[in-house]
């Protein structure tokens, strides 16, 4: 017996091939098989990087999110079905949880810069003009004692409303450096404010 493909008017030769070859990516992935694992990245690497950039807006944060989304899925591997869907639907999973996580951690940088500007709003309208000059005087003095690092990725971040990511791209700087900049400047701004209300010494 034999079966014209073509009188279902839906799927081609190609197409009838994808399916046993999808099935071996996704065994060879459970595998733990390196080879395996290049070849979904190559297959689908393109149209996790394409959703990543649609809803970011940012090819570096899409790049960063493409090699989170294909790093989760080597790591969890162990956890793929297959009965419960095929390979390529499980990486789109991972690349919506992916691309919810960076959202949510650009907002949160986004939060604590507000949260720094509204404390010192706040500040500044209840003890008035004088105030507002001296933290001036002592924002700049804080930045100023800051690592050059630190200084020129807070400077960035504050005066030009950058991202940690864009940051990072202009700097040639690792993300991960970005933050840690971030984070230690941001510390050491807080103290050096404080001290510099207080008399003591910003060393």
């Amino acid at each position: 017996m034999t079966t014209d493909t073509r009188s279902t008017g839906s799927r081609s030769p190609d197409a009838a091939e994808e399916e046993p070859y999808e099935d071996e990516l996704a065994q060879g992935l459970r595998a733990s098989d390196e080879v395996a694992f290049a070849a979904v990245y190559r297959r689908w690497g393109s149209l996790v990087h394409t959703m990543a950039t649609r809803s970011l807006g940012d090819a570096h944060e899409a790049e960063d999110v493409t090699q989170q989304v294909f790093l989760g899925a080597w790591r969890g591997r162990d956890g793929y079905r297959p009965e419960r869907g095929p390979l390529g639907a499980w990486l789109v999973g991972i690349t919506r949880r992916k691309i919810i996580d960076a959202l949510a951690a650009r907002t949160r940088r986004l939060t604590l810069i507000d949260s720094m500007t509204a404390d010192a709003d706040a500040q500044r309208h209840e003890a008035g003009a004088p105030d507002d000059i001296l933290d001036r005087v002592l924002l700049a003095d804080a930045l100023s004692r800051l690592p050059r690092p630190q200084r020129e990725v807070l400077c960035m971040a504050f005066y030009e409303d950058l991202t940690q990511t864009q940051i990072a791209h202009r700097t040639d700087l690792p993300l991960g450096t970005v933050k840690s900049h971030t984070r230690r400047g941001l510390h050491r701004l807080r103290e050096g404010i404080e001290q510099g209300r207080t008399g003591g010494n910003t060393a």
